[in-house]
Parts: structure tokens; sequence; C-alpha cells
């Protein structure tokens, strides 16, 4: 189709279009946003996969078209048929523009089927150039490896500006490779040395450096080499906060730290995020004049990272990492943590494969327990069974009063593995409250529970649950169960009735049935230890009287129980 003449800023007409504009433009703003996806979140990112599905979305409607989309490129914006389609003001390394114009760069042609095949080799490009430092590889030499099959691109040599084609994206010309550019940076040509600056020329004159000077000159400059530069650029941003009141300018500030912290932990450098995440606290509390949203706002800079997506998503890239970041590093952001952050670490604590991870875990999730007992009270009642277990672990090693209430909740509902866990806890804490809510537990259905509840609420002597005790010992309930239940039960009743139950446990020992038949062995056994847990003198002459027992069981368990009152 035809469109209308249009005249070039230097009066020459340009061609006519043949479509719209306007769906290259918008290809060229969704390109944009997949770049800073690209260097902002990682690949299994939900914001990054929906960025890339956008560009290939954006490449369909130019497809129905042509075969083909070839773009101009220039200092500051990008165009398609001397139409501008991506203007951009600023020369920086954030310009997609400039990116590709400051290396040479002069146009891209894009052929169908770039987007499926090429899209992420050319976006990783992009970031790598965003990156590199001077000793590394240039823009030109990057697209030459990647070899693509559906991107063409010419470029200039720098310094001239007739265009040298790449056929089908081919190698740069000898003269421009990094290493001749470097070499011939390094190597002043023999035939102009007068036009070189060499500092030896200048070590005799009158107000030359001395060798101290010279040394603290040279360690300065080493030391501004090898700095920490985000660290850096992240105090300048705290200090441009506390020393200027300016509400736009302060949150300029909070914008771009909140857009630092992502790149920050995608870069791997963990003690800058938890350099960034301690010192906007101090600075939200420092600075004067600081408004509560602005205040609210780097408060929420912690919970960014202490949120279950952003940290399980963190925890499971440092599991799967075949090194670890030093353990320095791990330790001071795990100290950032914020109490939101407890239930994902203790989701994880059972499930991460790296010991070394597993160690740093462990003290974040005792400070935050410690530290925040009310979002561990509340995490025994989680749905997640394995957070649930571990919350109630670290309740039991704390004995933590205030998580009695949910326990006995969970002692009424969690599967096995829990509720035996409830009981430890609440055995634990031992107090009334929590001898109390144990009561329960003696007619749960599983032996180990039941087991465990007894003997706590027997070595305690805790007489509420007495009656219950009573008439389980005394009925038939536990005809059925094995001997260390029953003598779990038989232990408890000892430690708690007194000899007004000797007579009781006598007969079972010593008591003879219709036919003079005894109870059987295990039966008068347990009778014995209960015996031996009541320890009166009427006890102990029952115990005297079975002390020649044939039966072996019987004389072991009375054996027993004598040396205990002993």
């Amino acid at each position: 189709m035809s469109g209308l003449t249009t005249s070039a800023a230097d009066g020459s007409e340009l061609p006519d279009l043949p479509f719209p504009q306007a769906p290259v433009e918008e290809l060229l703003r969704v390109f944009v946003k997949a770049v800073r996806a690209h260097q902002l979140y990682l690949p299994n990112n939900p914001v990054y996969k929906g960025a890339i599905d956008a560009v290939r979305a954006a490449f369909l409607p130019l497809w129905e078209r042509t075969d083909e989309l070839a773009l101009n490129v220039a200092e500051t914006d990008l165009r398609w048929l001397g139409r501008p389609v991506l203007a951009e003001q600023a020369k920086s390394s954030d310009s997609l523009a400039w990116t590709l114009h400051k290396d040479g760069v002069r146009e891209l042609r894009f052929l169908r089927g770039f987007e499926e095949k090429e899209l992420g080799t050319l976006l990783d490009i992009l970031q790598r150039i965003r990156k590199a430092s001077p000793e590394e590889d240039d823009l030109l030499t990057m697209l030459w490896e990647a070899d693509f099959a559906f991107l063409r691109y010419r470029y200039v040599e720098l310094g001239s500006e007739p265009v040298a084609p790449l056929a089908d994206g081919g190698p740069a010309p000898a003269a421009t490779a990094p290493g001749t550019v470097r070499a011939a940076v390094a190597a002043p040509a023999a035939d102009d040395r007068s036009a070189i600056v060499n500092m030896k020329d200048f070590d005799a004159t009158l107000y030359f450096l001395d060798e101290k000077e010279l040394e603290y000159l040279r360690g300065e400059i080493e030391r501004e080499y090898h700095g920490e530069l985000r660290k850096t650029v992240a105090t300048t941003l705290l200090d441009i906060f506390e020393a200027q009141s300016s509400p736009a300018v302060r949150a300029e500030v909070i914008e771009n730290l909140e857009h630092l912290l992502p790149s920050l932990l995608m870069l791997g450098e963990l003690r800058t995020v938890a350099y960034v995440l301690a010192e906007s606290q101090v600075a939200a509390t420092r600075a004067a004049g600081v408004s509560e949203d602005q205040r609210e706002r780097l408060a929420q800079l912690p919970d960014r990272l202490s949120a279950p997506e952003a940290l399980d998503q963190l925890l499971q890239a440092l599991d799967e990492a075949a090194t670890l970041p030093p353990i320095a590093e791990l330790s001071e952001l795990f100290e950032q943590l914020r109490p939101s952050a407890l239930g994902t670490i203790l989701a994880w604590l059972p499930r991460v494969q790296n010991p070394r991870l597993r160690d740093l875990l462990e003290p974040a999730a005792e400070r935050l327990a410690l530290a925040n007992t009310g979002e561990l009270v509340k995490l025994i009642a989680s749905s997640d069974a394995g957070v649930a277990a571990e919350a109630i672990r670290r309740s039991t090693a704390m004995k933590v009063a205030a998580a009695v209430p949910a326990l006995a909740l969970v002692l009424g509902s969690g599967d096995a593995r829990v509720r035996l866990l409830c009981v430890q806890a609440l055995s634990a804490i031992a107090s009334p409250g929590a001898l109390h809510a144990l009561e329960k537990a003696i007619d749960d259905p599983d032996r180990e529970v039941r087991m465990a509840a007894v003997r706590t609420l027997g070595a305690r002597a805790h007489r509420g649950v007495f009656n219950r005790i009573d008439a389980a010992v005394k009925g038939k309930a536990l005809r059925g169960a094995d001997l260390s239940e029953r003598m779990a039960f038989f232990e408890a009743f000892g430690g708690m009735c007194g000899d007004g139950g000797v007579p009781f446990l006598d007969g079972l020992l010593n008591g003879r049935g219709m036919f003079g038949k005894r109870e059987d062995p295990e039966l008068r056994a347990c009778a014995a230890i209960a015996l031996g847990r009541v320890n009166t003198p009427r006890a102990q002459e029952s115990l005297q009287k079975a002390a020649q027992e044939k039966d072996v069981v019987v004389r072991n368990a009375v054996n027993r129980a004598l040396r205990q009152g002993t």
C-alpha cells in the first residue's frame, strides 16, 4: 500500500510506507521492556516470561505484511524508512539506540523466525555489553560470535562514516578486532614518539611529586578500580536521601533503590543487597523530615526480599548452585530477613540439599523464631505439614508458653506425626495449661501419641487425668494393648494413686482367681512396676511377697521395683 509523501529533516523526500508504522513502534516499545526484564529478572520469573511473549506477539502483525524489517540506527533513535520509530533522549547505557550506535552498528535487519530462534541470544548480548569492562569484547565481536541466521547488521568503523557491509552477519575486519585496537592503544607508534606523554619526562622537574605522594596516588587509583562500584552507587543514593529534603528527590532515590535490589540479586551481590537493606532502614530514622510514606516505602525494601515468592526463588537458586557465595555474604543477607520469611525458611529446611546452605538457614530460622514468637505460633497451624512440624520443634526447644493454644488445636486435628510433636512440645513446656491440653491425648487413636502423653502426665503426677488413667487400668481397654503401652499406663497410675491403689495392684500381682489361677505374667509385671512407683511400706510389702516368683518376667519386674524403692 502507498502512503503520503514525506520529507526528511534535510528536505529530501522519504519513500512511501508499505504499511502503517504503528506495529513497528509497538514492537520496539515491547522490545525495550524485554531488554530491561532480561536485566532484572531470572528466566523463570513470570515478568520475564511475559515480556518475551509480548515481543514474539508483536512480531506477528509485521510478518503478515513483510518477511523482513530493516531499522536504521542513529544516536538517539531507531528509524524505519527514514521515520523515527523509537526515540530516546539520553545517550546512556539504558538507551538501546546509543548502545548500538556507539559501537558502530548502523542498521539492523530482522528476518522472519528471529523471535523464535534468536531473540534470547540478542538479549543476552545486550545485557553483556551493558556490563562489559574495557578488557572484554565489543558489541561487533559479540554479534559475530553469535553467528545469527535471522539477524543481519551493518556497521561503520569508528572514526569513519562510510558503511562497511557485513554479509550475513560475518566477522568484522581485522582492523576493528578488539585485540588489535587494544594493542594499538597500548603500544605507541614508533614514528610518532613525540606525541606520547611519558611520566619519566617529568620526574626531574622542580615541583614533581615525591615518592610518598606517588605511592598515595597509586593506592587511591588501585582502590578506585577495585572498589565495589554498586555499593558506592547505593551509598551515594542514600547520602542524597539524607541530604536532600525535597519529596521529589527522595521519591526518586527510593525508586532507584527498588530497581537496584533485583539487579543486585541477579548478579549475586548478596553483601551489597544486605548493605542496602540495612542502611536504608538507618536512613529512614536518621534523616530529618522523612514523611510517613517515604519511611513506609523504605521499610518495605526488606519485606520484598522476605516475600515468599522472592525468597523461595532465591533459596532454590542457592540450593541448585554449584558453589555458594561466601558464607559471610549469605549470613549478612539472611540477617535482613523479616518475620514473613520464617514460613518459607521452615518449608525449605527439610528439603534443602546443600548442607552449607542448611547450616546458614538454621540460625536464620532460630533468630526469626526467637524475635517473633507470634509468627512462630501462627505457623504451628500451617496447612503445610512440614512447616507445622518445624514450627512445633522450635516451640519445643524454646518452650514457648504462648504456643499452648495452637498446639492443643493441632493435637486434635493434625496427622499422627504432627500430633506426636505436639505432645512432645506440651511436655517440654509443662505449664498447667500445657498439661491440661495433654489430657485429650490419653484417648488418641495413635499408640505413640497415647504413650507419650501418659508418660508425661504420670511423671508430672497431673491429678487432673487420674480418673481417666484409673478407668483405663481397671477396665478392659488395655487388655489388647502391648506391654509397653500397658506399662506406661500402670506407671502413671502408680505415680498418682498412693496407698489407696495398693490393694488393687496387690490383687493383680499376688492374688489368685477362681481355681487358684493368677493373672497373666505381663499384667502382673505391670502391677509390680506400679507398686514400685507408689513406694510406700504397704507397696514394698506387696512386692516382697512376690520376690521369689518363679515366672522370670514377673520376678524381674519385682526386683526392678524393689531397687527403685531402696
